[in-house]
């Protein structure tokens, strides 16, 4: 495949290792610089067999080039109107709830709620909030904007906090899991290097009941009640973490 890599990525420390691997392995790429005020993007190839990494705006703006293949997955059967129809209680946040940016919620007298961005998960980050908080938030991101992407009709998703004990991330390629990494442990969990078996065959039994696409990424996470899917995310855009980026990207290029 030809690949076309986002160069100015600054969220992600470990991005860079996928100049290093698309090196050693051979594989023809292209940089681009993409700017804040890009509407379309173009490359200087004129090959078809085209993948992209980077932000999630590359994501989106590389769906107009519908000729490129597998091109982004971005906006497919990610979100959780899609997903929470095939995994229900099988996702951590199985009763959530989506609602635009500035509507009013209903708070029960005390209540917290988990509440993140329903599509495009860098535009705040998801935490637990307070009816006090959520309101002085919204207030504030609509008072003093940062970004345009996040505006009284952005879509958020609320749910019932749940307790953690860790998280881990795990990329799909063709339906299999060719790749995992823990990314978070709560309170006083000892760390692990390698993702535990139970998790990846949790993720397996989920890919057979839906597979959300070609190449996706799935966040796990251990609770009270076991294993649960955190959230699925489009692969293009989906931060690698200490991931062992030569083996994705032997993955990806042995499927498509």
């Amino acid at each position: 495949m030809y690949y076309l890599i986002q160069s100015n990525i600054y969220f992600d420390p470990e991005h860079f290792m996928v100049f290093e691997v698309l090196e050693d392995l051979g594989l023809a790429y292209e940089t681009i610089e993409l700017q804040p005020d890009a509407t379309s993007i173009e490359i200087e190839s004129d090959r078809k067999d085209v993948f992209i990494y980077g932000s999630v705006k590359l994501a989106r703006l590389a769906k107009a080039n519908t000729d490129w293949n597998p091109g982004s997955f971005y906006g497919g059967n990610h979100n959780f109107e899609v997903i929470s129809k095939h995994y229900s209680n099988h996702l951590l946040n199985a009763n959530a709830q989506v609602f635009e940016f500035e509507q009013n919620v209903e708070w029960k007298k005390g209540e917290s709620k988990f509440i993140k961005p329903y599509q495009d998960a860098k535009v705040f980050t998801g935490k637990v909030f307070t009816e006090l908080k959520w309101n002085d938030f919204v207030h504030e991101a609509l008072t003093n904007p940062k970004t345009d992407r996040l505006n009284s009709q952005t879509l958020v998703q609320a749910s019932t906090p749940q307790k953690l004990y860790k998280e881990a991330r795990l990329w799909i390629v063709g339906e299999q899991v060719v790749g995992s990494i823990y990314y978070q442990f709560h309170g006083d969990v000892p760390f692990q290097s390698t993702v535990e078996e139970e998790g990846i065959e949790f993720a397996k039994d989920m890919i057979a009941i839906f597979n959300v696409a070609d190449a996706f990424v799935m966040d796990i996470g251990l609770c009270n009640d076991g294993w649960k899917i955190v959230e699925v995310n489009c692969i293009n855009s989906a931060g690698l973490y200490n991931l062992n980026v030569r083996t994705l990207f032997r993955a990806l290029e042995a499927f498509f």
